[in-house]
């Protein structure tokens, strides 16, 4: 099998800036959704992923064992979600510290408000996309925003970050797309890519917008 600088079509003397350019750009063009196919796009993950480990220089082949280690392993989660677009509607704040018992008191549409289980073998936005929802996503591998929730309450497993700064990642800002509960119980906020520090950090949701106009027909 190719080497990870072969899977992102880098240089082996490639700095982390080009690393995470070439990341952001496979994982898009390798993905099922854009045309791609499951097997690159699970290539591409592990590359990045071993590019990235404490000890990976790039030298050694990918093997098959090296993709399944680059997936999430989360538990059955009990996960309840709110609408950020819902926050403006109300006058509600993600710091109010009643957030949560506001939206459970209110009559709000089950597509803005409610609770779904995360099974062990999804992400986060998987599990929602599973149960019936339409999240927002762009790339699916970790290389937008679009994707962004506001882990309220509970945590989230995230292997894979290289958008997220650090100071949102500190406020609770999680990728869905790549990202898994590691509590029974979590309250999330999704919906919120237009944040103003994820401005610049989002992508053109081509395929999102097909699957929303599919939904309303």
């Amino acid at each position: 099998m190719p080497s990870p600088f072969d899977i992102l079509r880098i240089a082996p003397d490639a700095d982390e800036e080009e690393i995470d350019r070439a990341y952001r750009e496979r994982v898009i063009e390798s993905h099922p959704d854009h045309g791609g196919s499951a097997q690159e796009f699970q290539l591409v993950l592990a590359a990045y992923d071993q590019l990235n480990s404490e000890n990976g220089d790039g030298q050694a082949e990918i093997t098959w064992e090296d993709i399944g280690a680059a997936q999430p392993e989360q538990p059955n989660a009990r996960v309840e979600y709110l609408n950020y677009e819902v926050l403006d509607d109300c006058g509600w704040s993600l710091q109010d510290d009643r957030l949560f018992e506001k939206a459970a008191a209110s009559d709000l549409d089950p597509d803005d408000y409610g609770e779904f289980l995360a099974h062990p073998d999804e992400t986060l936005l998987q599990a929602a996309e599973n149960r019936g929802f339409t999240w927002p996503y762009a790339c699916r591998g970790g290389a937008c925003a679009n994707c962004a929730v506001a882990v309220w309450d509970g945590s989230m497993a995230q292997p894979v970050n290289h958008i997220l700064p650090s100071g949102m990642t500190d406020r609770g800002i999680c990728l869905s797309c790549v990202g898994a509960p590691i509590t029974d119980e979590m309250q999330v906020v999704f919906n919120v890519k237009h944040l103003p520090d994820l401005d610049e950090l989002r992508l053109p949701p081509r395929r999102f917008e097909l699957d929303q106009l599919k939904a309303d027909d």
